[in-house]
């Protein structure tokens, strides 16, 4: 089976990648661009010529181990760095959460979304109101959430100590239909919190495994 270039954030995201492509009977090689969410922020807010040369890299050892194709499972990461300008050039299909956005966006009249940093919240606020500029929105930046997940606390304690829940009702209070996971480690915790909201989650995940199906 040809393996799909995975690409994350750090190890732990790229792995949750790889997991989902198991899951979905399609085989992952692991490509993390950082070692740890920090490091991978600061990656974020470099200049873009070095973070076009770093995916690039990584693209180009991915192509040497026979990928053809590329899964960018971590949302801020597709923000910071354009990949439909790297598909071009690698002449690879490169398949990014916020390619699944810009469909989602015309279903909504309201969406709330939370996102690692401020990076990916930004990126995914454009795709999303690109696409549909009546799109009302909220949304939160939540690092310390994504640390919680890499150091491994459990779902039900991240959620009580994150205050997730309470997020989610102020978001439906405000009248958003909707709660976008827009960070790849966000599934993590997503059924602890569904037990906790009536607000609808949506997870990109399944979407982008239809589109890397796609020739």
């Amino acid at each position: 089976m040809e393996p799909i270039a995975v690409l994350a954030g750090t190890p732990v995201d790229t792995r949750m990648g790889v997991d989902v492509l198991s899951a979905a009977g399609l085989s992952g090689a692991s490509f993390p661009i950082s070692p740890d969410p920090r490091e991978q922020t600061a990656f974020q807010i470099s200049s873009p010529a070095e973070k076009r040369r770093t995916a690039l890299d990584i693209l180009d050892r991915a192509q040497a181990q026979g990928c053809r194709k590329a899964f960018v499972y971590c949302n801020s990461l597709s923000a910071s760095v354009d990949f439909d300008a790297l598909a071009r050039e690698t002449g690879m299909q490169i398949v990014t959460p916020l390619h699944v956005y810009r469909d989602l966006a015309p279903r909504y009249r309201s969406l709330a979304f939370i996102a690692a940093n401020a990076q990916g919240l930004a990126g995914i606020e454009r795709v999303l109101l690109d696409a549909n500029p009546a799109l009302d929105t909220l949304s939160a930046g939540a690092l310390p959430v994504v640390l919680a997940i890499e150091a491994g606390l459990p779902p039900d304690e991240l959620v009580e100590r994150h205050h997730l829940a309470e997020l989610c009702d102020w978001f439906a209070d405000c009248g958003m239909e909707a709660l976008v996971l827009g960070c790849t480690h966000f599934p993590y915790f997503k059924e602890a919190l569904a037990r906790r909201t009536s607000l609808p989650l949506i997870d990109p995940a399944a979407e982008m495994l239809e589109l890397l199906r796609t020739p």
